[in-house]
């Protein structure tokens, strides 16, 4: 049997990861990503400086900084928070690894999931002594979606099965389907993180043209050059008006692509007579049309901050009810793993 607190850490760190998602939009969109230009402390020190002995330490080993104490905050809290999540990911691999006898314990997810974290704890690290290069801030966004959905997936194998009635044979065809989704959805979300770590957001201020134009002036290759330059400072963005149009652009028609064809999968779905995968179905389609309103009251409204967080936590919930959507589908036949 499972044990009792390997569940509810499942559903703790699931709440949490989506936290620290939600946070980590705010430190970004805040510039607050080099508020603390040190990895793991912040200016050489557990907390942000503000004695006056901690400050001489600061001009004597960071000169000329200047030591900006609610970005400091809002970057220590960030990492405060992520480290907490990676030490609860851990227990819960050590729980799943001595309870690896009882029946339904997954155990190769768990251990996962501490690879997984411990590489999106050196992509935080690089994120800071790469300056914020946009590869590396978009990678660390993605990776942290893909925890959370593990996660989500990892809390909903392990809650008690009440729901094995209302299974459809029907919904079985759809599996792959909804599988494809989830790739169409982190293609979306990395496009969303590019927009972001590039400054990209506000490049389009009307909607539905862009710039006044249904096509304006784009510039391919220098708007999706990944490999940047080494030693440049990216806190603001480094690329020209035609390249962050293109980034724009892209994101709206991948915004595009992903709506219909999640919209086409939860009627699919909901057709299909499966009463857990209805439900999940209807949710994904809620979140959906939230999240699309989100985005285009960022565009109309100059991205206030507030909502652009929020439509950060939109996709968060978003990958979660899709990752639901799939484990309703899998319920009948998916073993622990």
């Amino acid at each position: 049997m499972i044990s009792r607190w390997f569940v509810r850490l499942s559903y703790l760190t699931t709440i949490l990861a989506f936290c620290v998602i939600v946070i980590g939009a705010f430190v970004r969109l805040t510039d607050a990503g080099l508020g603390c230009p040190d990895w793991p402390g912040c200016y050489g020190h557990i907390a942000p400086p503000d004695e006056a002995h901690e400050l001489a330490h600061v001009e004597k080993h960071f000169p000329g900084a200047e030591v900006e104490q609610h970005k400091a905050w809002n970057e220590m809290i960030h990492r405060y928070l992520a480290s907490a999540l990676g030490m609860l990911i851990i227990v819960m691999a050590v729980l799943a690894w001595r309870n690896r006898h009882a029946e339904g314990q997954p155990v190769v997810l768990p251990i996962l999931l501490v690879l997984l974290v411990s590489f999106q704890g050196a992509l935080g690290m690089w994120t800071v002594t790469m300056l914020l290069r946009p590869a590396i801030v978009t990678m660390h966004l993605v990776t942290g979606m893909l925890t959370l959905a593990l996660l989500g997936w990892l809390a909903f194998r392990v809650r008690p099965r009440a729901n094995a009635s209302g299974f459809s044979m029907r919904s079985q065809g759809l599996r792959g389907w909804a599988f494809l989704g989830l790739f169409v959805l982190f293609a979306q979300i990395a496009l969303g993180g590019w927009t972001s770590t590039n400054y990209a957001a506000l490049h389009c201020p009307d909607f539905p043209t862009c710039q006044g134009q249904w096509l304006p002036p784009t510039d391919f290759s220098e708007a999706f050059d990944i490999i940047g330059e080494p030693g440049v400072n990216y806190e603001g963005g480094q690329l020209d008006n035609d390249a962050r149009v293109t980034i724009h652009l892209v994101h709206r028609i991948g915004a595009l692509i992903t709506t219909v064809y999640l919209l086409l999968l939860a009627m699919l779905v909901i057709r299909s007579g499966d009463t857990l995968a209805r439900r999940a179905a209807l949710l994904l389609m809620a979140i959906l049309a939230i999240q699309v309103g989100l985005g285009i009251g960022n565009i109309i409204l100059s991205l206030p901050l507030g909502l652009a967080v929020a439509h950060n936590g939109g996709a968060a919930l978003l990958l979660l009810s899709l990752v639901f959507l799939n484990h309703a589908l899998r319920r009948k036949t998916a073993g622990a793993i």
